[in-house]
């Protein structure tokens, strides 16, 4: 290696090395410390998903669950929106109602139709009759309770989702048949931090299985174990050993390797990764692994290190079989780092400049130790935590604790304010007065068309009533039109010139003649001048009209008029204006023979 600008010494007067605790980086020329994010911590894969199996082409949960850490997440979601809609009925009654026609109107109106939670619940007199009301302020409480509902649901659903299961894990006592089925692919990747390279590498060939010092005790060739390879990386060498369809028959496992001092490339190391990883044979999408990084042992220390020297640096790992009874019987082994137990080191850099001028610490020793914990199986299984009937009981709680808290505040405002108790009466005579006056418009509308003009009194604002009847009013033009046709009506004795003159040259016979068919003609005269009253059909027609609109503000709610009633009324009316007629009649008649005579006599005594 050529000399680094940094962090090195000189030893054999020409060679040049890192500090303890740093390795050579050739792309920069430069000694780099042994740092790894993970420090100390190590990452454990089971093999089994847990998370929500929804398709990937619908949805990802994973998604989902950035935006919804918890259900803190739902409820103040939840307050808000209450918050609004309190805020929002608020300032909505602070509108006018008017006369049913204005926007305030049909949005407090349609936030009355939404009382379907508290329609019959509202507060009620003693000895009343029970009605079904929808008042505003039931709307306001009917649909706050469904918020809350909602929000409360979807954190339940929440819940459920994420915590709908539980893990079971048992440890059972197996022999050998049990462990027969476990067939796993496994894969050991040891990497030497260092600036070395696989051509140091030595003593790759055997495994070792059973104890030392007991009979178990076995050697064989590795090849017999799996195939093996080592790869430079720019890590250092990385020491691979692959089993394909492994069936281990021992607990204990030993393999071990050394690298030693090339020219310009001393064996040494500043620390390991590792990654072992174990897949089902039938089940390639299930991979259990564990990784991490060695440094300075197992310990936690600051201090940096170089291993270098015949004490072999020992990575211990366990495996445990386990068997997944909820995925189908799953049968997979899981790897675990047990323990480090580094070998010769040094950390100051006058010892590891002295070894390294020594000749027999030109070495660097490294074992994979595997325990295979064959005598106790691992089943897991899932427990559901909530079933349907916790579920729905659950989801019955919500729903009477929305509606609970709110009904408690609907009583409390109709206990303490008395016009919440009736206020539905006042959207409701508002909403049936607007009705009425369009149903009238629309008959009105109707008479029109069918029977023509004049037959209903036209409605430009300006009424007085009569005496003749309680539901007719009469406008002011027509009443105007009759005085001045009552005034045309003359009581004035005087005769024209031109009659007197032919009254005079007539005989007396003639003269009496032409009298008696004068007064016909008069009383013919009279009674044309007098109208008919209106007909018993047309009374009734208008009869049916005024009922919508003009006797609307006299027949109240309870009373105990009929239409029946009207008719006979109007009958009886019209036989007495016919009565009245006549008479009127008979009086014009009397006038005008008093008016006759009056200007015969004159005539005579002229």
């Amino acid at each position: 290696m050529q000399c680094p600008t940094n962090n090195f010494f000189k030893y054999n007067t020409s060679l040049c090395a890192c500090d303890p605790g740093y390795f050579y980086n050739t792309s920069e020329n430069t000694c780099s410390p042994f740092t790894s994010s993970g420090d100390g911590d190590f990452e454990v894969g089971s093999g089994v998903d847990y998370s929500i199996n929804i398709p990937a082409n619908i949805f990802s949960f994973d998604t989902i669950k950035k935006y919804t850490q918890s259900q803190a997440v739902f409820l103040e979601t939840t307050v808000v929106i209450l918050a609004s809609w309190f805020l929002f009925c608020l300032l909505v009654r602070f509108g006018k109602l008017g006369d049913g026609r204005t926007n305030w109107f049909e949005i407090r109106w349609w936030i009355s139709r939404l009382d379907v939670v508290f329609a019959t619940r509202h507060w009620l007199d003693d000895q009343n009759v029970v009605r079904k009301r929808k008042t505003e302020l039931g709307g306001t409480f009917s649909v706050a309770s469904w918020i809350l509902f909602i929000g409360l649901f979807a954190a339940l659903l929440y819940q459920v989702i994420s915590m709908r299961t539980i893990e079971i894990h048992s440890v059972v006592a197996t022999n050998a048949p049990d462990l027969a089925f476990f067939h796993n692919d496994m894969e050991f990747n040891i990497t030497t931090v260092s600036s070395m390279s696989c051509s140091n590498l030595q003593g790759l060939s055997n495994i070792v299985t059973g104890n030392p010092g007991f009979i178990d005790y076995r050697t064989a060739p590795l090849s017999t174990f799996g195939n093996y390879s080592c790869q430079n990386t720019s890590r250092g060498p990385t020491i691979t050993l692959k089993c394909n369809d492994c069936q281990f028959l021992h607990d204990n496992l030993y393999i071990s390797w050394q690298f030693v001092d090339l020219p310009n490339v001393p064996a040494a190391a500043v620390g390991f990764e590792f990654k072992l990883t174990s897949t089902y044979v039938r089940h390639k999408k299930h991979v259990s692994f564990v990784s991490g990084a060695l440094k300075n042992g197992s310990i936690n220390s600051a201090k940096f290190v170089t291993y270098r020297g015949r004490d072999p640096n020992i990575l211990q790992f366990n495996l445990f079989p386990r068997l997944y009874r909820n995925k189908r019987d799953l049968r997979l082994i899981q790897p675990l780092f047990h323990d480090f137990i580094p070998g010769s080191s040094y950390s100051e850099t006058s010892q590891l400049q002295a070894s390294l001028q020594r000749y027999n610490d030109g070495l660097l020793n490294t074992t994979l130790y595997v325990n295979f914990l064959s005598s106790y199986i691992v089943e897991v299984d899932s427990q559901s935590t909530l079933g349907p009937v916790g579920f729905l009981a659950d989801l019955g709680g919500l729903y009477c604790i929305s509606i609970g808290i709110f009904f408690y505040f609907l009583v409390q405002f109709e206990y303490r304010f008395k016009r919440f108790r009736h206020e539905d009466s006042v959207i409701r005579s508002i909403r049936n007065r607007r009705k009425a006056q369009d149903r009238w418009n629309k008959l009105r509308k109707y008479v029109t068309f069918t029977w023509g003009r004049g037959v209903l009194p036209y409605e430009d604002g300006a009424f007085v009533e009569i005496e003749c009847c309680n539901c007719f009013a009469v406008p002011k033009s027509q009443s105007v039109r009759k005085q001045r046709r009552m005034d045309t009506i003359s009581f004035n004795n005087k005769v024209s010139t031109s009659s007197e003159m032919v009254l005079h040259d007539m005989k007396d016979d003639e003269k009496n003649e032409n009298i008696g068919l004068h007064s016909n003609n008069q009383a013919i005269t009279a009674a044309n001048d007098i109208p008919l009253p209106p007909s018993l059909a047309y009374l009734t027609t208008c009869n049916f009209a005024s009922i919508f609109s003009l006797c609307l503000a006299d027949i109240r709610p309870g009373s105990e008029i009929s239409i029946s009633e009207i008719e006979e009324n109007l009958k009886n009316l019209y036989e007495y204006n016919v009565m009245l007629r006549e008479k009127l009649v008979t009086a014009q008649s009397t006038i005008d023979d008093l008016t006759s005579k009056a200007s015969t006599s004159s005539s005579n005594q002229h």
